[in-house]
């Protein structure tokens, strides 16, 4: 059995970013303000209730994200809650919160060895460079891409080199008053 079967039997790694438009997630100074935007209005667009949003945050067993992530959600005044947080970073970083722990080690290890085992459903939430490595291992099992009604024209790109073809299937499209649009997709299953 290959670590990649054992992983994808022992939790879900997912992977939630929002690009803009044209595929940035961040301007080069790590500013993400655009998100605030609200769109022009998609009277067909659904609006989540608190229940729902409550609901898929509680299946969350732990976040991972890279340094950058970590600040910025810090700056935010830190809308993760009390959920594990996982920061990998090379850095001395704040640590303001029992629930976040550092980690500078090998990421296939992490998510195999250290995380599977304890948690049903990992999210990596960014940033771009995590999110690439772990597509580049073959370590994320679902996508959920929000597309945000903005184009940048420059900044930092949610995908750049991401290792091997790999096919995914569509799942699920939200479409949101506010002009977002939401893309669940999973990791196709191998050819027999």
């Amino acid at each position: 059995m290959s670590k990649k079967d054992v992983h994808t039997k022992r939790s879900i790694v997912t992977m939630h970013v929002v690009a803009s438009l044209d595929g940035y997630i961040a301007r080069h100074d790590n500013d993400v303000s655009w998100l605030e935007s609200p769109g022009n209005v998609y009277k067909a667009g659904v609006t989540l209730d608190s229940t729902e949003v409550e609901k898929v945050l509680s299946s969350i067993g732990c976040y991972v994200m890279g340094s950058h992530t970590y600040e910025h959600a810090l700056e935010l005044g830190w809308p993760y809650g009390d959920t594990p947080t996982i920061v990998l970073t090379s850095r001395e970083l704040p640590s303001t919160r029992e629930s976040v722990e550092f980690y500078s080690g090998d990421l296939e290890r992490l998510l195999t060895e250290v995380l599977t085992p304890r948690y049903k459903s990992i999210w990596l939430v960014g940033g771009a460079q995590l999110c690439q490595s772990l597509l580049e291992l073959g370590l994320v099992d679902k996508i959920i891409l929000t597309i945000a009604p903005v184009t940048l024209g420059d900044g930092l790109r949610l995908f750049g080199t991401s290792g091997p073809e790999q096919r995914w299937q569509l799942k699920d499209v939200a479409a949101y008053r506010n002009g977002f649009v939401e893309l669940t997709y999973e990791i196709s299953p191998r050819e027999a």
